[in-house]
């Protein structure tokens, strides 16, 4: 006789633990939302509505953890915390449905959430006449800095003959997609006039659309420069702002059928009052943002925005909690490559932090991320396909 603990996520790992101890299919379909258990944070709700949720939970088996001050209403609201199995949670559902307090709304977000959480197998990703294999592998974008003040190439790749070259380079090494940038985004660095950004992008856009064999995204957060960039035939937008520095940007997207939207979470300083559930919130009002332009729910890809708006250890924590991210239901970009959280953590200057890289890259892969951005494609690409042997069997 032997014990072992096993870990299961979703259906998919439950259907085939059940499956391999010898339950007919009638007994795994049934027992499959049992072996998952959930733990879902409820922000913001009323006392009435805690006290009604609290008592549904308890009464199918769950459990839910409320604010002291809900038992004797001496706080008008409080956050929530649910722990149970999926089965637990669709039995409370079906009862939340007829509740007041809003409580017919939280079963609809309950029953989403769920659904996000669950192995759903992701389909390909059209960019304009390109196909990406979502889901089936770990994406690799690779970065091209067309500017002269790039924190982690020094501006290498600022003349566009070198800069078409290394495009090329990459290609060849292994990157899906080339994420042209003509802005640097370091936290010191003074807005870039619009004009100039057009005159450091535009030009090699339009060599690479006829040189490159893959899609072609443009990182910018202004309107008029994702405008121009798409008129040239680049496929993806990538906006560093998630729309909000100028929300025009999903205006010009949303009237090509197939262009993917990148939002990435950002913001002035890096004050939270708690900080997942911030940038949690943050990303969603960027997805609402975008569903309201005309972009469709296909075409969301969103970025944590590791070294942006956090500190080290703020972004040490974003990367502890990435899976928390699946809560949203839209694939998932992580650019980590040689920033400031590796050099901070390992004490190492830029051209030294290919092994932290190359860490943030397998655990990003192993909490469900899809694309990783990098600058160092060779060795990435190792790391990807290892890791992707491991994590996507």
């Amino acid at each position: 006789m032997r014990v072992r603990a096993i870990k299961i996520e979703g259906s998919e790992k439950a259907r085939k633990e059940l499956s391999l101890i010898g339950s007919d299919k009638a007994g795994v379909n049934i027992m499959v939302s049992k072996a998952v258990h959930r733990v879902i944070k409820v922000e913001d709700i009323s006392s009435k509505a805690a006290v009604v949720l609290k008592q549904e939970m308890l009464s199918k088996g769950g459990e839910a953890a409320v604010s002291w001050g809900v038992g004797n209403f001496s706080v008008d609201k409080t956050d929530v915390l649910l722990m149970g199995t999926v089965k637990q949670f669709y039995r409370v559902i079906t009862k939340l449905r007829a509740q007041p307090f809003g409580l017919s709304r939280l079963a609809e977000l309950l029953t989403q959430t769920l659904a996000n959480l669950d192995d759903c197998p992701r389909s390909g990703l059209e960019c304009r006449g390109y196909n990406l294999p979502m889901g089936e592998r770990t994406l690799i974008m690779g970065i091209l800095n067309v500017t002269p003040d790039s924190f982690s190439d020094g501006g290498r790749f600022f003349n566009g003959d070198i800069a078409v070259e290394h495009a090329l380079e990459m290609v060849e090494q292994g990157a899906d997609i080339i994420d042209i940038g003509g802005e640097t985004t370091k936290p010191t660095a003074e807005p870039l006039p619009q004009d100039e950004e057009l005159a450091r992008v535009i030009p090699v856009i339009r060599r690479l659309v006829k040189e490159l064999n893959v899609p072609i995204s443009v990182d910018t957060y202004k309107a008029e420069v994702a405008r121009q960039a798409l008129e040239e035939g680049a496929h993806i937008i990538n906006d560093v702002w998630g729309l909000k520095a100028e929300s025009k940007i999903a205006e010009v997207v949303s009237r090509y059928e197939d262009v993917p939207l990148i939002l990435m979470h950002n913001q002035k300083g890096n004050v939270y009052k708690s900080m997942m559930d911030d940038i949690l919130g943050s990303l969603r009002e960027s997805v609402e943002m975008a569903l309201n332009a005309g972009i469709r729910p296909e075409n969301i890809i969103l970025d944590p925005g590791i070294g942006f708006a956090k500190d080290t250890d703020q972004n040490l924590e974003v990367m502890n909690r990435l899976w928390e991210f699946r809560t949203l239901g839209y694939p998932l970009l992580l650019g980590t490559s040689r920033k400031s959280l590796i050099g901070n953590t390992l004490g190492l200057p830029l051209n030294e932090r290919k092994e932290g890289t190359a860490a943030t890259v397998a655990f990003g892969i192993s909490q469900g991320v899809d694309i990783v951005r990098v600058h160092d494609i060779t060795e990435m690409a190792r790391v990807v396909k290892m890791t992707d042997a491991m994590v996507r069997r």
